[in-house]
């Protein structure tokens, strides 16, 4: 059954400027690119968490509706386009945090939603990241969850980050479903409370 707070699969890109031909302003091309990108991104949030991080980059291509051409001029590897979902991944957090009526449960939330979907970022709240990227990102998670407690915790930022890293050690199972109430007992045992598992744009509109 479908979670209601999922978003809905990426939508096919449109072709890309140079293959529609002659006659699109270049607004028009830099749009196409804009929505050709993050197509890709959404794409590989999805292939990878169900596939691996070593999922062939066509199958990438083809659930975002786009050629290998138009994924390789965006991303020039594996290594760039796994950067770029994490990115994402970390952005969503920090809007969600961003929000007037931003919590830690309300943000641990979020954090969830991308625990139980994304791969890379599992692995990058594992701690495991050895480059200046990865643990920039991670850093960028920390900031916003120290930024996010409550007067008076006893818990610094350090230990969050550590609590989330099991959480995400805890998420297996075959379906979005079970990988959610895995995380969110393990949260439960961790005597967390936890906001809604959604993305950034639903808990912006709550």
């Amino acid at each position: 059954m479908t979670n209601p707070a999922e978003p809905s699969a990426p939508q096919p890109a449109a072709p890309d400027a140079a293959a529609a031909g002659g006659g699109r302003s270049a607004n028009q091309g830099r749009r196409v690119a804009a929505r050709n990108r993050a197509a890709l991104i959404a794409a590989a949030r999805e292939v990878f968490a169900e596939q691996g991080l070593n999922a062939p980059l066509s199958a990438v291509a083809r659930r975002a509706g786009v050629g290998q051409g138009s994924l390789y001029r965006h991303f020039a590897d594996r290594v760039s386009l796994a950067s770029a979902v994490l990115d994402e991944n970390v952005r969503h957090i920090e809007r969600a945090a961003a929000g007037p009526d931003a919590d830690l449960p309300r943000v641990l939330g979020v954090v969830t939603w991308h625990l139980t979907r994304s791969t890379a970022f599992v692995d990058l709240l594992r701690v495991r990241g050895d480059g200046a990227e990865a643990q920039a990102l991670s850093g960028r998670v920390r900031t916003v969850l120290a930024r996010c407690q409550p007067a008076g915790t006893r818990l610094t930022a350090d230990d969050l980050m550590l609590a989330v890293a099991m959480v995400s050690g805890a998420v297996a199972g075959p379906t979005l479903a079970e990988r959610e109430r895995i995380a969110l007992r393990a949260w439960q045992l961790l005597g967390a409370r936890v906001g809604p598992v959604r993305p950034w744009e639903a808990a912006d509109d709550a």
